[in-house]
């Protein structure tokens, strides 16, 4: 198989800590050449960077996840302002909206939100946006901040009107582990009627774990089992697949042709 780029994994998380080499090296040997590694906290900023220069083809972003709302304060958006300069970070993220959350702050998640907005737009680079609950809203945020914003809605869950309203306004819909359930039968026909040019794979790992290991650890090696589900859906060989999500990542984190 072609080599895949895994364009949403939390690389950086202590899961991993005891035998991230291990991962590391499956991954390669599974076909995985690149990952996308997103932030969630100030804190796990430096780790992230760290990792990017010790492994080879680990893309860094950094961001202020909606989930950890309560551990952001407004100094977090100036670091995070000096972190875009200086660490050749792909994107902006994950940042977004999060209502499944417990007693969700909604009004400071879109602050955090907006200002994310504003500084990838200064930056001049892509979005990754976490919308649990909330695809919705983080499309009328989109709408609201009024600049030429692009990038993923991960791990996406709406419907297929949200989704072509946000392809409209410049963003990509990424789909991990989710899609490879047999009882996933809505998301399977949303993948059904999306455009390549709009989908990309991702693992989310160690979360969303595929069907085949439910319930464990999830893996970046896990990634074929996204293409080859996918491909099934839409009845496509995986190799399209592939070349298909991988020049969108390409194109939207503005990565190197070639490794």
């Amino acid at each position: 198989m072609i080599s895949i780029i895994d364009t949403h994994i939390h690389f950086d998380d202590e899961r991993f800590d005891s035998d991230r080499n291990r991962i590391y090296a499956s991954a390669v040997d599974a076909g995985v050449s690149r990952m996308i590694i997103p932030a969630t906290t100030r804190a796990k900023w430096n780790k992230i960077f760290s990792l990017s220069s010790e492994y080879k083809n680990i893309h860094p972003t950094a961001g202020l996840h909606p989930v950890f709302i309560n551990e952001h304060c407004d100094d977090d958006l100036q670091l995070l302002d000096s972190a875009l300069q200086n660490n050749n970070c792909v994107a902006v993220g994950e940042c977004g909206l999060d209502r499944f959350v417990d007693n969700p702050d909604l009004k400071k998640q879109i602050h955090f939100f907006t200002q994310q907005i504003e500084l990838a737009a200064t930056h001049k680079l892509p979005l990754i946006i976490h919308a649990r609950n909330a695809v919705e809203d983080v499309t009328l945020a989109i709408k609201s901040a009024g600049r030429n914003s692009c990038g993923v809605v991960h791990s996406y869950n709406g419907s297929l009107q949200q989704a072509h309203q946000l392809i409209d306004l410049g963003f990509l819909l990424s789909f991990g582990g989710a899609i490879t359930y047999n009882r996933a039968t809505r998301l399977r026909k949303l993948i059904r009627e999306l455009p390549l040019d709009a989908i990309m794979v991702e693992t989310d790992a160690p979360d969303q774990p595929t069907q085949s290991c439910d319930g464990e650890r999830n893996e970046p090696a896990r990634l074929p089992d996204v293409v080859s589900a996918i491909a099934e859906i839409k009845e496509l060989e995986q190799e399209e697949i592939i070349h298909s999500s991988n020049a969108n990542a390409i194109r939207l984190f503005k990565l190197p042709d070639s490794l």
